[in-house]
Parts: C-alpha cells; sequence; structure tokens
C-alpha cells in the first residue's frame, strides 16, 4: 500500500510541477493570464509549485525504506523521473499539439525504464 501511495502522490506531484514549470509557456493563450509579466508568471508559478511539494514531500517520506516504505534513495529518485517524463509527455502531447514525439525520445524513454530495472534488481 505504501508503494501504490507513493505513487499516487509522485503523479499527483508531477503533474503540479509540469504545471508551473511549463504551464506558463500557453498563458497566453487565456485572456486573464495573456498579460502578465514575468514576475507575476513566477509568483504564479511558485504557486502551483506549492502543491508540487505538497504532494512530494509525503511520497518521499512514505516511499523511503528507513520509515518503512518500500523504496531505497535510489529507487525513488529513479522512479520520480520515469512518472515525470510519463507525466510531461502527455502534457506535452495534450496542450503542445504541434510538438511531436519522435522514435528517439521513446528510445530514450526505454533507456529510463531500463534504469528502473536496473536500480531494482538485487
Amino acid at each position: 500500500m505504501k508503494g501504490f501511495s507513493t505513487i499516487a502522490l509522485l503523479l499527483l506531484s508531477n503533474s503540479f510541477m509540469t504545471l508551473a514549470w511549463y504551464g506558463h509557456l500557453r498563458f497566453k493563450n487565456l485572456p486573464m493570464l495573456a498579460n502578465l509579466s514575468l514576475p507575476a508568471i513566477i509568483l504564479l508559478s511558485w504557486g502551483i509549485a506549492f502543491f508540487e511539494y505538497a504532494a512530494q514531500i509525503p511520497a518521499n517520506r512514505i516511499g523511503f525504506v528507513d520509515n518503512g516504505g518500500p523504496f531505497n534513495i535510489w529507487q525513488l529518485k529513479v522512479i520520480q523521473e520515469v512518472i515525470s517524463l510519463t507525466v510531461f509527455t502527455a502534457f506535452t502531447l495534450v496542450f503542445f499539439r504541434h510538438e511531436t514525439l519522435r522514435f528517439n525520445h521513446l528510445i530514450g524513454f526505454l533507456f529510463l525504464v531500463l534504469a528502473v530495472y536496473f536500480l531494482f534488481k538485487k
């Protein structure tokens, strides 16, 4: 159950992270956000990132082996990176339709999945 909770929180965290880091690139398409200054965009992104941390910190605490979770620190990091790229890919395909997912991207993702495999191998 702690493994599932960790992964669910990491998915939530990375959704907010992706929105904070890349969502502002689409704000110009929203009338009420189109004319925000860079400092205002930064503050808005920080506000969104708060929710990233509100999910990321508990995910790591729950999932960490020294706190009774199933994952060591290396595994937590690689899981987070794979989730991050998965969320980023979905976000990009939905909100940046002019960007294409190419074969070389898939090869890179495959190597990340292999990283997960090797980090979990005893």
